[in-house]
């Protein structure tokens, strides 16, 4: 196994084999303040821009002015500075004139000067030492922290972990950055600078997803991204600040929308009969951002002469949400988009607009007008790209259909008779099926694919599930609705809808009957709250009509009556739909003005909010996107691309979320068989919904196992009696062979099963069981030692009387000890210990409590850590080969314990300070010396030592050998002047250097 040196080293390696020059950081002469590489940064500004030196020192001044108190809006402010350079003023000829200082070279990559430098030391609130950081023209772009693979506790989270004790204690790195990457060695992850743990993304190839990966993760993340023309091209096009008055959130592309972008815009540029083609990117995983960055990239582009850009929806809810995508991006869209009112509108703006503009329409815009036989041509211009999302939906047909007198055609036509020299490009989060010939017709093949199975592995999404209520509830599963109605399941608008209400009569007096309605109220409420014990999270219920929504909502309140409230701002559950002034007085309680709208969907996707339930109809079920949704209850007809479209709400990745539920009380398990077998016809990957019941099984097979492994160990009062059996139960798995990571692995999965079938009834008699192994395993993870180790803090316990093992505390009292007040190491406590009846705990409380208390009184002095911690690896050997019996273990274990403690007594009883006794301790390593010079003799070197090096380190002083060398000196010379034995010299020399390295990073902080 590779050590994270060695990860390092490689990762430098592939990084100068891109071409990146290499330093160490201590062969960098510089300010430990100054992250900034200013001689680099100036030859770098001189070299890409053809401008005066005094313009030059002026922008270096400008960039390193910071205007705001929070890091965001500082690194905001300097990653627009490096994307549109600095302004500054010259002066030629007495003239004055504003010139822009370019900090990259994006036109020509290779003008640039890019530099890998490791262990770069910054000086903060306190000193730290990245592993990575990566320069551009003097700047630092980009930090890595990298962790030991061999180690287990060196995961991928405490790396990233690592970077945010960074970002708090040295700031100032961080203005200039614009991605983070963390490794272990065996994974690998970039994330923006305030992205949370579940954001940072893999990076899973170089040029395209049919190569062959690399062995090392890191290795194709290196290579893939910071090769130089695509490193300029990501800084320059995919990154975006997100700015919603509260908050500012940057988000950066991930693989498949950098090289979706790249492969669009060259499809743009060769585009046949100006059909560029369609990016299927599976719903969830960011599609619309990835809408964003592909205009952002065209406007950039000069080859494509300022386009006009003709962004198209089918719905205005979807038009609003992606408009509010793109506004908040528009510092990377060097411009704000416009929304269009009217046809009238569009007609307008199309015709007088020469060239540059984000236009938003929906594509009913591009209707007839009643005296009109055609759709006129709006400009012959070739420089209009337009964008559609969902581009597979039927609105874009070229059919015609015969309505009264006249034929009437799709969409599509009136778009292509609008801008008959466009290029069009589509977007889709579904499949195209394979009979639908007009989206071809339309925009051409795919450019990019991104299925469920690539976004699930990548944890982009999370998987879903399906549970039908139908059998339980005695619910008659609805006929399919007739061809007339078909047409209402398809996302048109409320006005449609009402005017052919006739043709949902029956149907939806079915649907809302009050009896049926009452018994899926009663059933929602329980299954809702079954599913908040075991997650906490949202809900979102689909009701076939606005009249049934607001029904169901008065028969869930009966029976919940706390969860309601008039005030829009409080209250567990809140009905969303569209309404006007003639709506009846039982639909106007619940319609809300825009504004009122907006702030109840701000309070929906707050998880700490109160409102944890909605009923929808039509509203919120394309382009709405709220992490924490993890369930949703469907009452609706539903088929096709608007099924699958209204499933994925519940796909997001939030923390702790292992799926997504969709729970049916319609009957839509054959449209979700029929969309499966679209998405796979059409080449997709991983699954649409799977059942619940495959969760079950999943879960009654976990608990199979884990069951076997209490072969011989009775634990039939886990109802009655958890707390009692917590300990023997503990002791019993601590006595199999690899016992602790086979049944906390075993656990771990039964978690998720059981997550996600919870709610099943059959499931619920398991729910004592889980919670109990759920506990043994707390007992066995959480208190391994006092480090807080990540968790999954959304799994709630799921015990009635809630089993709690949060520390090493509780084990104490369930193994009957009074919890120690002074030292663990007394003899009455280790005399308790010896006696206890589980010997099994009593080996792993032991091996904790030494861990840690040589860990924290070790913390100065490296020999006394390395003594006993080899000591303790050897006992713990010889017990896991079970080479001797666990009575014997305990009492080697006791031994060495009071072995520890006469050492620290000796340390104290020398008179000496922490380093002090430290370097006492690294002298005495040699007995030769001990008995030749005596205690008071080393103690004097040692106090000596002490005074000697804290005046001579430096901040860096074990990288740069000349200090390394300067040092090495005055201790040689030191130990001859007291008669250290000149054979033991040596090695004496280098335990206290690597003494020195341990206690000199406390000293500088």
């Amino acid at each position: 196994m590779i050590t994270e040196n060695q990860v390092e080293e490689l990762a430098i390696d592939w990084l100068k084999e891109l071409g990146f020059d290499y330093l160490h950081g201590s062969e960098i002469e510089r300010d430990y303040n100054e992250v900034l590489l200013e001689d680099r940064l100036k030859n770098a500004l001189i070299n890409i821009n053809n401008l005066p030196i005094e313009a030059i020192d002026e922008a270096i001044v400008a960039l390193k002015k910071q205007n705001f108190s929070s890091l965001i809006q500082n690194n905001r402010e300097f990653h627009k500075k490096l994307i549109d350079g600095i302004l500054v003023e010259k002066v030629e000829n007495d003239e004055k004139s504003i010139e822009i200082v370019k900090l990259i070279d994006f036109e020509n990559p290779q003008a640039n000067d890019f530099l890998v430098v490791n262990q770069f030391t910054v000086i903060g609130k306190k000193n730290h030492r990245p592993d990575i950081v990566v320069f551009i023209n003097g700047m630092p772009l980009f930090v890595m922290e990298l962790k030991n693979p061999a180690d287990e506790d060196a995961t991928i989270f405490e790396a990233y972990n690592q970077l945010q004790t960074y970002k708090n204690n040295i700031e100032d790195l961080f203005i200039y950055n614009e991605a983070l990457i963390i490794s272990d060695g065996v994974t690998a992850k970039i994330g923006s600078l305030n992205a949370n743990f579940e954001r940072f993304m893999y990076w899973k190839y170089v040029d395209d997803e049919k190569e062959a990966p690399f062995s090392y993760q890191l290795e194709t993340l290196i290579r893939g991204f910071f090769k130089k023309e695509y490193l300029t091209n990501y800084i320059q096009n995919f990154i975006t600040f997100e700015d919603d008055e509260k908050e500012i959130i940057k988000k950066i592309a991930g693989y498949h929308q950098f090289h979706a972008v790249r492969r669009a815009i060259e499809s743009i540029k060769s585009a046949k009969n100006k059909k560029a083609g369609i990016i299927w990117h599976t719903q969830g995983s960011g599609k619309s951002l990835s809408m964003v960055f592909l205009t952002g990239k065209i406007v950039q582009d000069k080859d494509l002469k300022n386009p006009t850009i003709v962004v198209i929806t089918d719905r205005n809810d979807l038009d609003d949400q992606l408009l509010n995508t793109f506004s908040k991006s528009h510092e990377l869209l060097k411009q704000k988009p416009i929304q269009i009112e009217s046809i009238d509108d569009l007609r307008e703006t199309l015709k007088n607009r020469s060239s540059g503009g984000i236009i938003f329409t929906t594509i009913q815009k591009f209707a007839l007008k009643d005296d009109e036989g055609e759709f006129p041509s709006l400009t012959l211009r070739e420089n209009i790209i337009v964008i559609a999302d969902e581009a597979h939906r039927s609105h874009y047909g070229f059919e015609a259909v015969l309505r009264g007198e006249n034929y009437k055609y799709g969409y599509a036509k009136y778009l292509r008779d609008a801008l008959p020299n466009a290029t069009f490009i589509g977007f889709t989060g579904t499949p195209i099926e394979s009979e639908d010939k007009d989206t071809r017709r339309v925009f051409g093949d795919y450019i990019s694919i991104y299925d469920i199975e690539d976004a699930v592995k990548d944890g982009a999404t999370v998987p879903i599930y399906y549970e039908s209520r139908l059998a339980k509830l005695n619910l008659d599963n609805l006929k399919e609705v007739d061809e007339e109605v078909e047409n209402l399941i398809k996302d048109e608008d409320i006005q449609y809808k009402e005017k052919i209400k006739r043709e949902w009569a029956s149907l939806e007096k079915l649907v809302g009957a009050k009896d049926r309605l009452s018994t899926i109220a009663k059933d929602i409420v329980e299954h809702f709250e079954n599913r908040l014990s075991v997650i906490d999270g949202k809900g979102m219920i689909v009701a076939i009509s606005r009249e049934v929504a607001v029904d169901l909502y008065n028969e869930i309140i009966k029976f919940r009556p706390s969860w309601h409230n008039d005030d829009p701002m409080k209250g567990f559950i809140k009905v969303i739909m569209t309404g006007s002034a003639s709506d009846d007085e039982k639909l106007q309680k619940h319609i809300y003005s825009k504004k009122i709208k907006k702030e109840i969907e701000k309070r929906f996707k707050n998880i700490d909010d109160e409102l944890k339930l909605v009923i929808v109809v039509d509203m919120w079920l394309t382009g709405f996107d709220v992490p924490s949704l993890h369930t949703m209850y469907i009452d609706k007809p539903m088929r096709g691309h608007n099924l699958m479209q209204a499933i994925a709400r519940v796909n997001r990745v939030f923390k702790g979320k292992s799926g997504g539920l969709i729970v049916d009380y319609i009957g839509i398990a054959n449209e979700l068989k029929n969309a499966l077998r679209v998405y796979t016809s059409s080449g997709g990957k991983g699954k649409t919904a799977t059942p619940s019941e495959e969760m079950y099984h999943e879960m009654l097979k976990r608990i199979d196992i884990i069951r076997g492994m209490f072969h011989g160990f009775d634990y039939s009062e886990y109802k009655t009696n958890p707390h009692k059996l917590l300990a023997p139960a503990t002791n019993h798995i601590l006595g199999l062979e690899d016992g602790k990571k086979r049944f906390c692995d075993e656990v771990v999965a039964l978690t998720k099963a059981y997550s996600l079938c919870s709610t099943l009834e059959k499931a619920l008699k398991y729910k004592e069981e889980v919670a109990f192994f759920q506990a043994v395993k707390s007992i066995l993870i959480k208190s391994h030692s006092n480090k807080e180790r990540r968790t999954n803090k959304s799994i709630k316990h799921i015990i009635d009387n809630s089993i709690k093992v949060e520390g090493i505390e509780d084990i104490f009292d369930l193994v009957g000890l009074d919890k120690p007040n002074i030292s663990i190491l007394s003899d009455e406590f280790l005399e308790e210990v010896s006696q206890m009846k589980y010997k099994n705990l009593a080996v792993e409380l032991l091996e904790r409590l030494l861990k840690n208390e040589i860990k924290s009184k070790s913390k100065t002095s490296i020999v006394r850590e390395q003594k006993f911690s080899e000591k303790l690896q050897t006992i713990l050997n010889r017990y896991h080969n079970r080479t001797i019996e666990t009575a014997q273990v305990i009492e080697e274990l006791i031994a060495m314990a009071k072995d520890f403690r006469a050492e620290l007594q000796k340390g104290k009883g020398l008179g000496l300070n922490d380093d002090e006794i430290a370097f006492y301790e690294a002298l005495a390593l040699n007995e030769s010396a001990v008995r030749e010079l005596g205690d008071e003799t080393l103690k004097k070197i040692a106090i000596e030592l002490t005074e000697t090096l804290r005046k001579n380190v430096t901040i860096d002083w074990k990288y740069r050998e000349n200090i390394r060398a300067k040092i090495k000196n005055r201790i040689r010379v030191l130990l001859r002047r007291y008669k250290y034995p000149p054979d033991k010299t040596p090695q004496a020399i280098e335990t206290v250097l690597k003494q020195a390295e341990r206690i000199s990073d406390e000293w500088s902080n």
